[in-house]
Order: structure tokens, then sequence, then C-alpha cells
């Protein structure tokens, strides 16, 4: 298994399991629909953002937080558009 699969092997897990329910759909929902095509750079942001606090990340997802500078990358909009895209209401 090269490092790259390992990462992202880590990465799928890490996604799915949150410890917020709907997190756990919506990030590990993104994360198995993308996680294979992104570049390093946005596993990285990637990985920077799993260690965003579950109902920070939550609100920033649902644009019921405004985005905070340091996490404003072009990888986070993405999870944001998938997110509404899920027209279930997970609350």
């Amino acid at each position: 298994m090269t490092e790259r699969e390992k990462r992202l092997k880590k990465l799928n897990f890490r996604a799915d399991h949150r410890g917020i329910r709907e997190l756990d759909i919506l990030v590990g929902g993104f994360a198995k629909q993308y996680l294979e095509k992104l570049s390093d750079l946005e596993l990285d942001q990637f990985e920077a953002l799993m260690h965003v606090p579950d109902q920070q990340f939550y609100a920033i997802l649902r644009r019921e937080r405004d985005i905070p500078e340091q996490l404003d990358c072009p990888l986070l909009r993405q999870m944001i558009d998938y997110a509404i895209q899920q027209k279930t209401d997970l609350r």
C-alpha cells in the first residue's frame, strides 16, 4: 500500500467518524465521492478541516456560520456546495 493510499484510508475513516451523525453523513459522503480525486494540497486542506470542532464545522457546512478566514479555501467551499446539494434536512 502506498503512502497516499494509507493517507486516503485514514482520512476516509476520520471523515466517516466525526462524532456527530450529520457530519458523518456530510463529510463521509463527500470523502467517498471526492477524496481520491483531490491533489496533495487539497488533501492537506481536508486533513486540516478534520480538526475543526464538530459543531463549528457543521454550522459552516450548513451556512449557519461564516467561514473563518484561516479555514477559507476552495475545498471548503466545495464541501459547502456538496452539503447544500444534499436536499435532506439532517436536523
